[in-house]
């Protein structure tokens, strides 16, 4: 058990980390990380994708972009460098994620604190200071590998870190390789456009890391073999569908915040969109921002991550919030539009079919079992109720939850709508190609793979729908 310095005695957990970070004997350290911290660091909208030229929406209708082929995103016309029918790159960015040990670091940095009070910190909060150190070691010992790998091969190489990563950057490399997990995976994808430069993903902690959009756990320790693998021709490319997102309506914000170098709370989260809201866009109808981002997992649209009602106790400075139901208007497939309450709305990819949206609406094998006894009770049905069939109904359900990465579709799912006299949910999830929202929420967004907020409330009209120009060109290495 960490034992406290005796100046942080007392027995109250809360006072001791005020004094540790507090203490004058701190203020008068040196500082071990000198940094100061980062302000909000907000991703500029690209002026060339900020804003298209595109008709306005008819009153009542859904909106109607122009066609796949007029929007497509510049790529260029040459494919990477091929060998006898391999992939050879000459330049690569390997994107590192921040784990969670450097995170605490950077977290912490403006109270000059040594190794020894991140330690003490780290304790007060329940974690675990050499098991976090141990996942970091790990996880820079294989980063390592990969690009001394790279450069064994003389391939030029460029290490970033999330805040490094930029459109330049990504413009500069023949590929990007993702060194961490699903997370890394997805901010490396977000800023590539060019649909012929390949994003290879490696799992970089695999004890902790499921790595579901990664090469095999075996080419972390192994990358040669990896590398072989694609000068030889022994993989075929995967396009990953991604999605693309429109923004119009009255008092919108393409801005994007970036939440993966950012713990937001909710008053900082509606904060840092309002900071960056330019004067004259709080009422003029815009017209159709194509935003600079596609969604290679899921787009989620919501009252979820600053939007709560807060209410004051009898106590002072306390308060506790109450959930606050998302409102929108909805239109699926040009269809007609639908009022709807509900807990928020999930639209995901094939790729994002295995990640956030099966967990939402997969089935347990005690409810499967519930329905099956329901069923088998009139007299009509006749059922054999065992586990085995159970089992069977369950695995069936849930695996047609789950398309191919590569089919371009959208599947969406409404959580826990409300169903009454005003507000109806005739589909409740389902497969789309058009998906237009509408919102009437008062303190919304709409989150890009869980790593890009837009500012989405009332009066903000979304369109999403996949262009096959967008695909991700990811590998599949041969077995």
């Amino acid at each position: 058990m960490t034992c406290l310095p005796t100046y942080l005695g007392g027995g109250n957990p809360c006072a001791a980390l005020r004094a540790l970070l507090k203490s004058p004997r701190r203020q008068q350290q040196k500082q071990h990380l000198s940094l100061k911290p980062s302000p909000l660091r907000l991703v500029q909208a690209p002026a060339a994708a900020a804003g298209l030229p595109l008709p306005a929406l008819a009153s009542r209708r859904s909106p109607s972009p122009p066609s796949p082929r007029s929007l497509s995103t510049d790529v260029s016309t040459e494919p990477p460098s091929k060998v006898g029918g391999g992939f050879r790159p000459a330049r690569v960015v390997v994107v590192a994620k921040t784990t969670r040990y450097e995170f605490e670091q950077q977290r912490y940095r403006f109270a000059g604190l040594s190794e020894e009070d991140l330690k003490q910190l780290l304790a007060l909060k329940g974690s675990n200071y050499s098991g976090l150190l141990e996942r970091h070691r790990i996880h820079t010992k294989n980063v390592e590998h990969v690009v001394d790998s790279l450069r064994n091969e003389k391939i030029e190489v460029r290490l970033v870190k999330r805040r490094e990563y930029d459109e330049e950057t990504v413009r500069w490399a023949d590929a990007i390789i993702a060194a961490g997990g699903d997370g890394t995976m997805l901010l490396a994808a977000s800023k590539v456009l060019d649909r012929l430069k390949p994003v290879i993903g490696v799992n970089t902690d695999p004890d902790r890391s499921e790595g579901h959009l990664c090469l095999p756990v075996r080419y972390t320790h192994s990358f040669p073999d990896a590398l072989q693998k694609l000068y030889r021709g022994e993989f075929r490319w995967q396009w990953r569908q991604r999605t693309r997102l429109y923004l119009e309506g009255t008092g919108i914000n393409p801005v994007p915040v970036d939440l993966h170098d950012q713990q937001l709370s909710q008053e900082q989260h509606s904060r840092a969109h309002v900071n960056e809201r330019l004067p004259d866009q709080r009422s003029q109808v815009s017209e159709p921002h194509l935003l600079p981002v596609r969604s290679l997992n899921e787009v989620f649209i919501g009252e979820s991550l600053s939007s709560r009602v807060n209410y004051k106790s009898c106590k002072p400075s306390f308060k506790f919030s109450l959930h606050r139901a998302s409102y929108y208007e909805i239109s699926i497939d040009d269809g007609p539009w639908e009022k709807q309450k509900s807990s928020g709305l999930n639209i995901c990819t094939g790729t994002g079919s295995k990640a956030w949206s099966f967990n939402i609406n997969k089935v347990a094998n005690q409810a499967v079992e519930e329905i099956l006894k329901i069923a088998k009770s009139y007299e009509s049905i006749s059922l054999p109720l065992n586990k085995e069939l159970i089992q069977k109904v369950t695995n069936g359900y849930n695996e047609s939850l789950v398309y191919s990465p590569e089919e371009p579709k959208m599947f969406f799912s409404i959580r826990e709508p409300i169903s009454n006299r005003v507000f109806s949910s005739s589909r409740q999830r389902g497969f789309a190609s058009k998906i237009c929202i509408r919102s009437r929420c008062w303190d919304a967004c709409m989150v890009v793979d869980g790593g890009t907020s837009f500012e989405f409330n009332d009066g903000a009209i979304a369109s999403v729908f996949i262009n096959t120009d967008d695909a991700l060109r990811t590998v599949l290495l041969e077995e």
